[in-house]
């Protein structure tokens, strides 16, 4: 499987999870060829792009309520040629509502943005997500981290959790700069008898 590089990655002034979060992020979503993938706040799109070039038979949904971040995701979508992803433009606790009501059923979810309604739309994710599925989260804060941490463990979830230090050279030197430390927390459903 070949990442792509951030720079790769259309990108304006939307956040983009980063190359090395990114890596490991994917990769701990344990998505396959045929997964049916939801990507939640989308930003530039980096994780959907990268997650609908593995799950070449599957589908990603990304959901994206701000008007750059879903024209950028937009943009990638076309270049990184992925006919496997339907982007919706609209507030993801209310999305989720319509996914649910439809009956859709994800192997892999991420939750890249909340815009304040982590709760909601965890509880959401939870009733979205197949029985053996996994939701994989991206925090900054500690604060966030642990109030997802705490969520998904009331929800009877088995939790792993990263804190991930990456640190970059810059330009021809090497001189390394610290780059956000990210929380990178794994969530599996557990299935009950």
């Amino acid at each position: 499987m070949k990442f792509i590089k951030d720079e790769e990655f259309i990108r304006g002034k939307c956040p983009m999870t980063k190359e090395e979060i990114r890596m490991l992020s994917i990769g701990k979503m344990n998505i396959s060829e045929d997964s049916l993938v939801l990507d939640v706040g989308c930003g530039t799109g980096s994780i959907t792009v990268q997650a609908a070039l593995i799950a070449k038979k599957g589908k990603v949904i990304a959901i994206e309520k701000e008007d750059e971040a879903f024209e950028i995701t937009q943009k990638n979508i076309e270049k990184f040629n992925c006919d496997n992803v339907e982007i919706i433009k609209k507030e993801g606790s209310s999305c989720l509502d319509e996914l649910l009501d439809n009956n859709i059923k994800f192997d892999s979810i991420f939750v890249g943005g909340s815009s304040g309604h982590l709760e909601e739309i965890l509880l959401k994710c939870n009733a979205a997500l197949k029985n053996d599925g996994v939701i994989v989260m991206n925090f900054i804060t500690l604060d966030n981290a642990y109030k997802g941490i705490e969520i998904m463990k009331n929800l009877d979830y088995k939790v792993d959790v990263s804190l991930v230090s990456i640190s970059k050279n810059r330009g021809n030197s090497l001189m390394m700069m610290a780059l956000n430390h990210i929380y990178v927390i794994q969530c599996f459903k557990s299935v009950k008898d």
